[in-house]
């Protein structure tokens, strides 16, 4: 069975093997050019001179930190765009292999000879689901080692962690993500019968999923901060890697009158001219960048639940496959 199994998808494999071989080939080069030119211009030691405290008094060293990390990100920002082509692969597992792996053999007629030569569903689906889970599993985790290699002095001289984007690629989530795709295209194609329609089931439902736990649950998983600093005082740390969920000035009645500003020392007539009058402050909501590894724990156990469960009903839903 191992051995059919393998037959099946060999083509598959190899194929998605030759990709990685290939996606290697670009992030190797890139990556190594990245790193040199984050340690040539001395980022790691005047990030880490500016400590992992959300607010930082301005001085020369944070405003040359600031410069350093926009020089880094004028010449590497188009890479940005490479890593949100990392955020979809996942997806096409779950349709190039997860769709077809049941659905194929339906459409075709297969899974009537399978089945009646002495091999139960049960043990079909046991052979099938764990060979290609476990295939996946090593290439995933390869694959989230990999990115997060290539994708951290970006990140680090840029947005934080905890950004879009930079999350969903690096740590834990990229195999929880992979592993809830090729669930979700094997439940499709228990269901609907045909293949294409069960690659396409799977193809919108993850991205449905994933937009909806990224944007609604994430930045709620633990309770966000708030900080108020005054015109001219302490301002957000650039090396402490939090992610600002909202910002903007405040009046001195506490409404927010300027979203998504912030203003720096009042002149000598007062702050006024700013619109936001008298008394006014920044403020900002967000997310501490320490929270990290917390947040990918929380969001894996998402996903790897999300995953039982859609095993579970496809094995139920096995069972009524005529």
């Amino acid at each position: 069975m191992i051995w059919l199994t393998w037959r099946q998808h060999r083509k598959q494999a190899l194929f998605t093997l030759g990709a990685l071989v290939a996606l290697a080939a670009v992030m190797v080069p890139t990556g190594l050019a990245m790193h040199a030119k984050y340690d040539s211009l001395g980022l790691p030691a005047c990030r880490a001179a500016l400590g992992s405290a959300s607010m930082i008094t301005q001085t020369e060293a944070v405003a040359r930190c600031e410069s350093l990390g926009h020089q880094f990100e004028q010449q590497f920002s188009g890479l940005t765009f490479v890593a949100v082509l990392f955020v979809v692969l996942p997806v096409l597992v779950g349709v190039f292999f997860g769709a077809p792996l049941v659905a194929r053999e339906v459409e075709q007629g297969t899974h009537r000879l399978v089945w009646t030569q002495g091999v139960s569903r049960l043990h079909w689906a046991l052979v099938k689901f764990g060979l290609l889970g476990a295939i996946t599993v090593v290439l995933a985790i390869g694959y989230a080692l990999g990115v997060s290699w290539w994708f951290q002095p970006l990140v680090t001289a840029t947005s934080g962690r905890l950004a879009y984007v930079a999350f969903d690629v690096q740590g834990l989530v990229p195999v929880a993500y992979t592993l809830f795709a090729l669930a979700l295209g094997v439940f499709a194609g228990t269901y609907w019968r045909k293949m294409l329609p069960a690659m396409g089931i799977a193809l919108v439902g993850f991205a449905v999923v994933r937009v909806a736990i990224e944007v609604l649950a994430r930045p709620r998983y633990l309770a966000a901060r708030t900080l108020s600093f005054p015109p001219g005082g302490q301002t957000p740390n650039p090396a402490a890697g939090d992610w600002v969920l909202e910002n903007g000035v405040r009046n001195a009645a506490g409404e927010l009158v300027l979203p998504g500003a912030q203003i720096g020392p009042c002149p000598a007539g007062g702050c006024g001219n700013t619109g936001a009058g008298p008394g006014a402050y920044n403020w900002l909501r967000y997310q501490p960048g320490d929270r990290f590894w917390t947040f990918q724990g929380i969001e894996t156990g998402i996903f790897v639940l999300l995953t039982a469960a859609l095993v579970f009903f496809a094995f139920r839903r096995l069972r009524t496959i005529a």
